[in-house]
């Protein structure tokens, strides 16, 4: 519903002034959850968090609740795989390349703008269900702009409008900076963020558009 109602100002912003938008949303999140303390105790964050038991099968065991995220990991991505090849699925990649063609084509881009901000939030919404018993503890700090940045950086690097980008995106974005972490004597960070800005000024569309254009040089 949030996802919903914030889609709203994407129907008379676009590009840059979008991420403005939802950027500044998660920022009165994070105050809000700082803020409120009847809600959410402030800075003392909300402790004692339980994980889930599934039919008798606990997953207090760090293994055991490993396994269920890959699980419920597992499902949204064959719900996700299922919807973007689905007709709305098409609907979502014609508003993404050309919204003024898709509407001539007679796509509802106001309908379909509201439903990709729908469904992009209630996927948010399962990793937020998922860290909280994660950590057992949560509060306002993990939620701050970081957090929203990261995100764009693993969908960036790994290649946007590409099914697995999300997903190896996360991997180089959380790896890479430990693996470099070794033998940089504290200048990791600087190596990191120059190779990310150099991937992005040769190649916006990511590692996978990189291996792309590499296959078509290929052939």
């Amino acid at each position: 519903m949030i996802g919903w109602v914030l889609g709203y100002p994407a129907l008379r912003v676009q590009h840059h002034y979008l991420a403005f938008v939802t950027l500044a949303f998660a920022t009165l999140v994070f105050l809000v959850l700082r803020n409120e303390e009847w809600l959410t105790k402030g800075v003392y964050g909300i402790t004692g968090i339980p994980r889930p038991t599934l039919f008798g099968w606990s997953t207090k065991g760090p293994i055991a609740f490993y396994f269920f995220c890959l699980g419920v990991l597992a499902l949204v991505s064959a719900g996700t795989w299922w919807l973007v090849r689905s007709p709305w699925g098409r609907a979502f990649t014609a508003l993404r390349e050309n919204a003024i063609r898709a509407d001539s084509l007679g796509v509802d881009t106001r309908r379909y703008t509201l439903m990709a901000f729908a469904f992009g939030s209630a996927i948010g919404g399962i990793a937020g269900v998922l860290y909280a018993p994660l950590i057992q503890f949560i509060e306002p700090t993990a939620f701050n702009l970081n957090l929203s940045l990261n995100l764009l950086l693993m969908v960036m690097v790994g290649g946007s409008g590409y099914f697995l980008g999300p997903f190896l995106g996360a991997a180089v974005s959380v790896l890479l900076p430990e693996w470099m972490r070794f033998g940089s004597e504290g200048l990791y960070l600087i190596f990191y963020g120059a190779a990310v800005m150099v991937l992005m000024a040769f190649c916006p569309s990511g590692l996978l558009g990189l291996a792309e254009r590499a296959r078509r040089l290929v052939k």
